[in-house]
């Protein structure tokens, strides 16, 4: 399905904003990438437009510190707020845990949600743990830097609003976090 994402900016990249331009996206990959206006007059008809009125488009964020942030620091389910809190666990802590290989991987996939909440759209790795890297594999995110919006490249992007917080993640054409 083609999706018109109307936006304040299309970030460039040599990091300018092209303000007033949006971006269609068809399945996975950027479709077009241009005026807002001359893209709702191309597409309008056969796509659905989503609106992130304040939002900048860009690849999203990279993030190195990936490997700490999911093979050495454990997410709390919510469930356990009461015994272990709710802020990520590392050192003495997380070494006072029994870290089952399903602990892992729940750990994980709440760490991916938290980075993609961020407007991560792809990971520096390797990971060595399997859960952990089924976890990764299964997010979708992808294990180099993205790069912007282009006709037919592949259609993951974050949108930030102007302080910076994480409208929506989309990896693959498929949003994957829309803040609320």
């Amino acid at each position: 399905m083609l999706t018109v994402h109307r936006v304040r900016g299309v970030a460039a990249a040599d990091g300018t904003v092209a303000l007033g331009h949006a971006v269609v996206v068809d399945g996975a990959r950027f479709a077009a990438v241009g005026p807002y206006e001359e893209l709702l007059a191309t597409y309008g008809e056969r796509a659905r437009v989503r609106e992130w009125d304040d939002g900048i488009l860009t690849p999203g964020r990279y993030e190195r510190d990936a490997v700490a942030l999911l093979e050495a620091t454990y997410w709390p389910d919510p469930r356990e707020a009461d015994d272990l809190g709710t802020e990520p666990l590392t050192g003495a802590a997380l070494a006072a845990l029994d870290m089952t290989d399903a602990r892992w991987g729940a750990s994980a996939r709440r760490g991916v949600q938290r980075l993609l909440a961020t407007g991560t759209t792809a990971l520096a790795g390797p990971f060595t743990h399997p859960a952990v890297r089924t976890a990764v594999t299964r997010s979708g995110l992808r294990d180099r830097p993205v790069g912007p919006p282009e006709p037919g490249g592949d259609a993951d992007f974050a949108v930030l609003a102007p302080d910076g917080t994480c409208l929506t993640t989309s990896i693959g054409g498929r949003l994957v976090y829309r803040r609320r």
